[in-house]
């Protein structure tokens, strides 16, 4: 049976590279950002035909149009590098397309038409049901056998992903808090996150489908903007964000990450901590294919090592003491979780 298994953490902890990695193996389906991508409208409740399916793939993602028509298009957008037939301006980008298909294949156009064709006829069923389907339609276009999702910002994923794949396997990557908060603070998507983290704390709501005009309309003009079709990527670039902020919320999520895996049976869970990977990548690439299901080639081990980046590693002993010591204790309550962490 084709094994499954998502890859959650942070982000900014060298997932993007592990995409790669996984990409380069010659059995791995490495399905880039896909959840990021889909998000809840392809996981609708009950029964949906193939067409309802499809469209939750093929719609663009609203929250992404917004920054690409803003001028802040995220560096993990694929699509917009090499740009085919669609466009945030025109036709939008479908939700597939952004960074899953390009991710696979120099033709996502063509790739995306393929799956068209097929999934639109597929009969009424759960979407549980179409995604393995459609994990399965990829596996036998590309000849892979085993199916990694990876997502940055992905924790809040799990539980859902944990009910509707319950026999899938989950991977809890992470990094060093302070480096990673720091990568955090300079990426224009986690500077997007906490902005509007700050806006459902001030409308006192927990999701923006609660958001109210009343709500917007209480919001400073330094935040309502963001919630605009367009708006100045200023507002987002040149934010003044305490370093503070990006340590709590390494915090908060590498902490939902590791009390999610510590409900999991030992088989079905594992860690990959980035400084591991860094420090011998042979070892902890040949314990990873073994967590899923593959075989640690040699020639992928080699390939693997040449994908690592260790030039930014402890890029946060370079701040100043006074801005460490802060960003340390912002990040001591992840740091004290994942020194108990299970799933080694």
């Amino acid at each position: 049976m084709r094994s499954l298994t998502f890859v959650i953490g942070t982000g900014r902890s060298g997932s993007t590279a592990l995409s790669r990695i996984l990409n380069s193996h010659p059995d791995v389906l490495s399905l880039n950002e896909f959840m990021a991508s889909v998000g809840d409208a392809a996981f609708p409740e009950g029964k949906v035909t193939g067409e309802e399916f499809w469209q939750s793939l093929f719609r663009p993602a609203p929250h992404f149009e917004r920054m690409i028509r803003s001028g802040l298009p995220l560096p993990e957008f694929l699509y917009t590098r090499r740009p085919g037939r669609y466009t945030a301006k025109t036709t939008g980008i479908p939700a597939l397309s952004l960074m899953v298909l390009p991710h696979l294949s120099d033709d996502p156009d063509g790739l995306l038409d393929e799956l068209c064709a097929a999934v639109v006829r597929w009969p009424v069923r759960t979407a549980a049901e179409h995604h393995r389907a459609l994990f399965g339609l990829l596996c036998a276009r590309f000849g892979r056998t085993a199916v990694v999702e990876r997502s940055g910002y992905s924790t809040g994923w799990a539980p859902r992903l944990r009910a509707a794949f319950p026999d899938a396997r989950f991977v809890h990557l992470f990094r060093d808090g302070p480096d990673c908060a720091l990568s955090m603070s300079r990426h224009p998507g986690y500077r997007t996150i906490s902005l509007l983290r700050e806006i459902k704390a001030r409308a006192g709501i927990d999701s923006f489908a609660d958001l109210t005009d009343a709500h917007a309309r209480s919001l400073p003009a330094d935040l309502s903007p963001l919630l605009d079709e367009r708006f100045d990527p200023a507002l987002v670039l040149d934010r003044d964000v305490p370093l503070r902020t990006f340590g709590s919320l390494w915090s908060e999520l590498v902490t939902e990450g590791s009390e999610f895996l510590g409900r999991l049976p030992a088989d079905q869970r594992t860690t990959l901590a980035y400084e591991d990977l860094l420090d011998d990548p042979a070892a902890e690439l040949t314990r990873l294919a073994a967590f899923i299901g593959v075989s640690p080639l040699p020639q992928w081990l080699n390939i693997a090592s040449a994908l690592l980046d260790h030039s930014r590693r402890g890029s946060a002993r370079k701040l100043p003491a006074a801005e460490l010591d802060e960003l340390r204790d912002s990040c001591a309550p992840g740091t004290r979780v994942l020194q108990g962490r299970p799933g080694q």
